[in-house]
């Protein structure tokens, strides 16, 4: 795999977002990553930039729901398997299952424990790192199964939010990073 300017590829990350004020709700504002979907070859910068963080995985985990968009490829590239870490109900069981806070109430996350079998080593994708609630939980599930994570990448993280205090103890990695 060629190097990868990371700089360069984050601003045009940065270029392709559309911001969205108000949306889902009132005071939040949206990060539009659809013109980056449908820009191909930054879609590729980005599948290679994360697979390039990688190292030797077995598993690529991606995170509901637009974490899947970016692990998918990016377990193609590196010749490892999917796993989904999906919200709760939305899996054939057995399943097992996080529950993690928000800040109005719980949530929870869950997974198929024989696509993760002890001792894979993972590599764990998302879109967002926000607060960090729903990757920590993810994290959590994952390690309860056997998983050894060896990373944790999201193509943005938003540093006001300080998610990264959630993912304390792991090897953490943005593609972008937003005030």
């Amino acid at each position: 795999m060629a190097a990868i300017d990371r700089d360069g590829l984050a601003t045009r990350i940065e270029g392709l977002l559309r911001q969205v004020p108000d949306f889902p709700e009132a005071g939040v504002l949206f990060r539009d990553i659809t013109p980056l979907l449908a820009d191909g070859p930054a879609f590729s910068a980005v599948v290679d930039a994360i697979a390039a963080t990688a190292g030797q995985v077995d598993l690529v985990v991606g995170i509901e729901s637009r974490g899947f968009l970016f692990a998918a490829p990016v377990a193609r590239v590196l010749g490892a398997g999917l796993v989904l870490v999906r919200k709760a109900g939305k899996l054939p069981g057995p399943t097992a299952r996080e529950e993690y806070a928000l800040e109005y109430g719980t949530a929870t996350v869950e997974v198929q424990p024989f696509t993760v079998p002890a001792g894979s080593r993972v590599l764990v994708v998302d879109d967002v790192l926000a607060t960090g609630g729903t990757a920590a939980a993810a994290l959590r599930l994952l390690e309860r199964c056997g998983a050894q994570v060896e990373a944790i990448v999201f193509l943005i993280e938003l540093l006001g939010l300080d998610g990264r205090a959630q993912l304390t103890g792991q090897r953490v990695d943005a593609l972008l990073t937003l005030p």
